[in-house]
């Protein structure tokens, strides 16, 4: 049974930093497409960043660009999201995602398994 479990979420005040991990199970992930997308209450799921399957290629949402980075470990079967400089509009329930085509993808909607979400609030 494939498993995707997010960590490292909590409360931080404006200006701190957080890292998010995502431990994947069930599968080898190696070749999938990974992503972390963020959602608010009553609002749509929105694009994070993602990371091609060897990691040579990142992209990311203006909105957390220069601030965000993300990563992955093959061989641990994890992917990260390095949260610096964090923001009151950071507040979101974070998700992390795969995506069995190894090409970038930025729509929710492509991504083929979800883990169930940490939360991250940043205080002002």
């Amino acid at each position: 049974q494939v498993q995707l479990v997010e960590s490292g979420g909590g409360l931080v005040q404006a200006g701190g930093s957080l890292r998010l991990s995502c431990a994947a199970s069930g599968r080898t992930f190696s070749r999938y497409t990974m992503g972390w997308f963020r959602q608010a209450p009553g609002k749509e799921r929105e694009f994070v960043a993602c990371i091609s399957w060897n990691g040579a290629i990142t992209y990311y949402a203006d909105s957390v660009k220069g601030r965000f980075t993300i990563s992955r470990d093959n061989a641990k079967n994890t992917w990260y999201l390095q949260m610096n400089s964090l923001k009151p509009e950071d507040t979101d329930l974070y998700y992390c995602a795969a995506d069995r085509d190894p090409r970038i993808e930025i729509a929710a909607g492509r991504y083929d398994y979800w883990g169930q979400g940490t939360q991250v609030t940043v205080s002002s």
